[in-house]
């Protein structure tokens, strides 16, 4: 059984990657998240997060994000089967660099430790950008914030970390996204950093 708080720090960290996942107008139409994220590939996404040397051993368990993601009936189940992984590898790729336990020489290399940690004003929705419903403001052009995975880097990190030119934690969500596009067996998209994007 996942622990207490282990299903509402999913749900938030899910809200927080899209703020109209939740809207009752678009029902998963009988796609079951499970259909495209098995428990398998889920542990082999996250290879070490149940490692005695990560404090959040056995805090997150399939089950639990599983549970989280019916929580959110639009996630994972809009546009092409292709969209649809595309979605769930950036937002595993994003909340696995937010709770990395890995480092350059880590066992299995340092994007197999992700879920290692539990730690963790208006902006677009993740979900939006990864599924193609983005639809940037005047702003936003100016600002030079393309859709991709790097605006969903921006979206949640961007204060720190885009604008700046190359920076090794955007590489570092970039390599999560590579490697678990690769289990999905889908394309990344284009623009995956935000080296040249304007934080909001």
């Amino acid at each position: 059984m996942a622990p207490p708080l282990s299903i509402p720090l999913l749900l938030l960290t899910i809200l927080v990657f899209s703020s109209t996942l939740f809207s009752s107008s678009e029902a998963r139409n009988g796609i079951k998240i499970s259909s495209l994220i098995s428990q398998d590939l889920y542990n082999s996404i996250f290879l070490h997060k149940d490692d005695s040397a990560c404090p959040a051993k056995d805090f997150y368990p399939y089950s639990a994000f599983i549970e989280a993601t019916e929580r959110f009936p639009r996630f994972g189940s809009c546009g092409s089967l292709a969209t649809r992984k595309r979605e769930i590898a950036a937002f595993l790729a994003q909340i696995s660099h937010e709770t990395t336990g890995g480092w350059a020489t880590a066992p299995d290399g340092p994007y197999a430790w992700g879920l290692c940690f539990k730690e963790e004003k208006p902006k677009p929705s993740c979900h939006d950008v990864m599924i193609g419903r983005y639809k940037p403001t005047a702003a936003d052009i100016a600002a030079n914030r393309t859709a991709g995975f790097g605006l969903v880097t921006n979206i949640i990190n961007g204060g720190l970390e885009c604008g700046i030119g190359s920076d090794s934690r955007v590489n570092d969500r970039i390599g999560f996204f590579q490697r678990y596009a690769k289990l999905f067996n889908v394309d990344t998209g284009s623009n995956l950093d935000c080296a040249s994007q304007k934080s909001f």
